[in-house]
């Protein structure tokens, strides 16, 4: 039997961490639906020759699906895991299109699968909570600043540290570019889209690399260190002295997704014009989202819009979405230290046993309070009171139930405090009923 260890890149959650990540799926999940989407779920696999040529490298990444016991002719898989819940939503879309209701709001919340090597903050598999927003024909430019509204909803509800959302529009790079001469817009992004894991001048040298002058390679550097909070970015856009209607779209587009931003939440949205996201499928607003005083991790979610992704031939149907990185953001701020559960268990009260004759009475018990939303367990053997009490200690659990000469009681195991209760009528405090999510600073 080969030895038991961890797979790198298979993240996997203690109890005590998994209730940190379930705290932030329920909240995201109910922000959502509060924003009127609908929740779907895909399957896991899609053709290959639809996930790939996405960019991004995805072609390397994919995880190829086949059957342990294909015959040695069998030329490959035809089918490959999910790298992420775009490209099998807009699947869906065109699949289903005659029974949905356009604009169709949805939220997905699953795991996706990428072949990369893994670092922190980078999994072969993790889980991904996406919003998208998909029109038949045409798509309103006011949902690209709506998404990032509903995130933000999502994200301040949870114990996180300040984060950002940096915009930009893909019509700008692609303008800049054709505006200085350079067709092959999709290498020149995908180079400039490295600058801060190879810095600029590593970038300048890649793009003459690539065929561009020293020029051309040092604006496309110049454009991508253009960010601003408010609208200014088109003026130092404008100084650069590049011109291409392309250009001016994108330049009038984020313009106004920025200036809508600041009336509804101002400083949500940065422009950053070095925002350019790899997968190949984006055609407008793309997004990162990052950390505020750690942008070194890298973003912690993203998206952008995609106007030419989901087709027939006949009807097109232009989507824009944003993605939360759950397993990025969650495994980061534990690791950290920054957050921790209360208790590795959503029992509140054990219900002790002094022999196994009471094991009915005390399942009785448990089922009274139960019934009034109150998470319980029974007690796994007959033992002595104080074995019980440090079984219920070890795991976090706050209330132990006995059964005395005078009835039934309740012992708080933190305080010590043992009161008389009636399994109809008792209740522990509100913030003991569920595990609840902490951090240093209030246990400080």
């Amino acid at each position: 039997m080969s030895k038991i260890g961890p797979m790198s890149g298979f993240p996997e959650f203690l109890p005590a961490d998994r209730i940190v990540e379930q705290h932030f799926l329920d909240v995201i999940r109910e922000t959502f639906e509060l924003h009127g989407f609908a929740s779907i779920e895909t399957r896991a696999v899609e053709p290959v020759e639809r996930l790939s040529n996405q960019g991004e490298d995805a072609d390397k990444e994919i995880y190829g699906v086949r059957r342990l016991a294909a015959g040695a002719d069998d030329e490959g898989p035809g089918i490959g895991l999910h790298f992420d819940l775009t490209v099998p939503f807009a699947r869906y879309v065109l699949e289903h299109a005659g029974k949905l209701s356009f604009p169709f709001r949805r939220y997905q919340i699953q795991k996706v699968w990428r072949g990369e090597r893994p670092q922190e903050g980078r999994y072969r598999e993790f889980t991904q909570a996406d919003i998208d927003v998909v029109d038949s024909g045409t798509l309103p430019n006011h949902y690209e600043v709506e998404l990032p509204l509903v995130i933000a909803d999502a994200l301040r509800k949870l114990p996180v540290p300040e984060f950002v959302i940096k915009v930009n529009n893909r019509k700008i790079p692609e303008g800049f570019y054709r505006g200085l001469g350079l067709d092959d817009v999709a290498t020149v992004l995908r180079i400039v889209d490295k600058i801060d894991k190879i810095g600029p001048e590593k970038v300048v040298e890649r793009l003459i690399e690539s065929g561009a002058t020293d020029k051309q390679a040092k604006l496309a550097v110049q454009l991508a260190d253009i960010s601003s909070t408010d609208t200014s970015f088109v003026e130092k856009v404008r100084a650069l002295g590049v011109e291409h209607e392309t250009l001016d779209e994108g330049l009038e587009q984020l313009s106004e997704v920025m200036a809508a931003a600041e009336e509804h939440a101002p400083g949500l949205l940065m422009a950053d014009l070095r925002i350019a996201r790899g997968l190949d499928y984006y055609t407008g607003a793309v997004y990162e989202i990052y950390l505020v005083g750690q942008e070194s991790f890298g973003s912690v979610g993203g998206g952008g819009r995609y106007d030419a992704l989901a087709s027939d031939g006949k009807t097109t149907y232009p989507g824009v979405g944003i993605s939360i990185g759950i397993s990025r953001l969650v495994h980061r701020l534990v690791s950290q230290g920054l957050l921790k559960s209360t208790r590795s268990t959503p029992t509140a009260v054990l219900v002790a046993l002094n022999n196994e004759a009471e094991r009915s009475d005390a399942l009785r018990t448990a089922a009274a309070l139960r019934a009034r939303g109150i998470p319980v367990e029974v007690a796994p053997a007959a033992a002595k009171f104080g074995k019980q009490i440090k079984f219920a200690d070890r795991r976090g659990i706050p209330f132990v139930w006995f059964t005395t000469e005078n009835g039934p009681e309740v012992k708080d195991i933190r305080s010590g405090e043992q009161v008389p209760a009636d399994p109809a009528t008792w209740s522990p405090p509100a913030h003991d009923v569920r595990p609840s999510i902490e951090t240093p600073q209030e246990n400080s």
